[in-house]
């Protein structure tokens, strides 16, 4: 059996429903960015996209958009349409009663309650689907959802910003700024997308950081600090739980000072064993999807070996500040050859005005 042809316009299509799937970055946890477009005699009739959890998905806003012309007509969807009775009902069914004619999607849904089940709905009702439009654009969209799925694990991305010497800082700890505006707007952005954002108790004391989208969306991620101790300062911004919601994870059940942050709105979580391993087994059950690790060198070796980074963001300015005691993005991994250096791969550079920034999947991943 050959595979029908993809024309240019079912790839425009499909595009749309990414863009259309984006509008919701940071929002859908744990279900994925899911856009669909319907079209008729050449036209789109409907759209729609899936705003949150809870929220009927893609498929259904595009059929409520359409109305009565979405028989015959053919769907676009950049993930395979579900099967199963979860939040909401199956889409499949839905799109079966519309009584449309087609069905083009991106991908196959890694849900193994879906994983083909929805396909398989589609063509015994005599839909006919094209699988596998963009789908590599549809799997990059939703790649924390599909690690979050495959792997039981929220997808990890390791975040810095270094000199040309490879200094997160100055001797001194000065770190005031990096790199420049234009990049920092891009890392608001990634902000915007993620679930979480994870910073060590360190990173608190020397920065007194927000770690919030700077109004870039209305989507503020869940700041997290990871310390043992919990000798943190009283006045803090990550303590403005007004602006996001701020958890703590900590060694120390120390009931006074659990209490004081409490009171201004933190929540606190104390386990028995700090690590990133545990934090994001916690961060999983909260059904997160996507966390951001903007750490310090030391936290950030820790969660590589812990096998929580999967994608690494490296923010390259061409400056030189020296020191041999300047603190790196990346502390201890215990490699002492360069061929055991972990090799990223599938990478992209791009400029962001003067800066540079490589991205890449480490290679266990």
């Amino acid at each position: 059996m050959t595979e029908p042809e993809v024309s240019d316009f079912d790839i425009q299509m499909m595009q749309r429903c990414l863009q259309l799937a984006r509008r919701a970055a940071g929002k859908t946890s744990p279900n994925p960015l899911v856009g669909s477009v319907i079209v008729k005699d050449g036209k789109i009739i409907g759209e729609g996209f899936h705003p949150e959890v809870g929220q009927p998905h893609a498929e259904i806003f595009a059929l409520r958009d359409a109305g009565e012309a979405a028989r015959g007509a053919t769907v676009y969807v950049s993930l395979e349409p579900c099967n199963h009775h979860g939040r909401t009902p199956p889409c499949s069914e839905a799109l079966i009663e519309a009584q449309v004619a087609k069905v083009v999607t991106g991908m196959v849904d890694p849900d193994p309650r879906v994983a083909g089940g929805g396909i398989a709905k589609l063509r015994d009702a005599g839909i006919e689907v094209i699988v596998g439009v963009e789908e590599t654009a549809c799997r990059q969209l939703n790649e924390a959802f599909i690690h979050r799925v495959l792997h039981k694990q929220p997808f990890g991305i390791l975040k810095y910003a270094m000199t040309l010497d490879g200094k997160i800082a100055a001797t001194t700890g000065h770190s005031a700024w990096v790199t420049g505006k234009a990049s920092r707007h891009l890392v608001h952005q990634v902000r915007s997308t993620c679930d979480a954002v994870i910073i060590g108790g360190n990173t608190v004391r020397k920065d007194n950081p927000n770690l919030t989208t700077h109004g870039v969306t209305e989507h503020n991620p869940l700041r997290v600090v990871m310390t043992r101790n919990l000798d943190l300062p009283q006045d803090c911004n990550l303590w403005n739980t007004d602006i996001a919601p701020t958890t703590i994870f900590t060694e120390n059940n120390d009931p006074a000072l659990q209490q004081q942050l409490f009171n201004r709105g933190v929540e606190i979580i104390t386990v028995a064993a700090l690590t990133p391993k545990i934090v994001m087994e916690h961060l999983y059950q909260k059904e997160l999807a996507k966390v951001l690790w903007e750490c310090g060198g030391t936290l950030a070796a820790r969660a590589i070996a812990d096998g929580t980074i999967q994608k690494v963001m490296a923010f390259i300015a061409p400056k030189i500040i020296g020191g041999t005691s300047a603190p790196s993005p990346v502390g201890d991994l215990d490699l002492t050859a360069m061929t055991d250096a972990l090799q990223l791969k599938n990478i992209v550079v791009q400029a962001i005005e003067s800066d540079i920034l490589i991205e890449g999947y480490i290679q266990s991943y």
